[in-house]
């Protein structure tokens, strides 16, 4: 009896380190996200942006939660509290998942949200200024 307790208490932490350490890092990850309307889709206002400050919001000072709570330091959708959603942030690091992302479309979707997804709109508490200096953070940063 206590063996068997022993092998089902390994398997269950197994399972959960497992999961944990792949949590948000597929790649491709599909998406079913909207396309932004065509006038945002095709802006790119990174050029004036600035990615130290992106990545202040990232990761410490966005309000209600900075980015890598969910996105992960890296960028990898393995943040602390990503773990729980379904489905797992966007991974940004995966280059095919990424491939035609634009910015325009990364700024809509941080300001207005993705219905369907944990991902929470931050337009009320971050200026069309800071979500552009995060993206420019997450392109030139996380993106690599």
């Amino acid at each position: 009896m206590k063996k068997s307790l022993i092998a089902l208490v390994v398997a269950v932490l197994t399972m959960f380190v497992a999961n944990a350490a792949f949590a948000g890092g597929d790649c491709p990850q599909k998406r079913k996200t909207k396309k932004a309307p065509g006038s945002v889709y095709s802006k790119d206002k990174t050029a004036k942006a600035d990615a130290k400050k992106g990545k202040a919001l990232y990761t410490k000072k966005a309000k209600p939660m900075a980015c890598q709570m969910c996105h992960g330091k890296k960028g990898a959708g393995d943040g602390q509290l990503g773990k729980a959603l379904k489905p797992a942030p966007r991974n940004f690091t995966c280059a095919k998942t990424m491939k035609d992302v634009t910015p325009g479309q990364m700024f809509h979707i941080i300001k207005n949200g993705s219905p369907g997804t944990g991902m929470a709109p931050f337009g009320k508490t971050l200026s069309d200024k800071d979500i552009w200096n995060v993206v420019k953070y997450i392109r030139e940063e996380l993106m690599k």
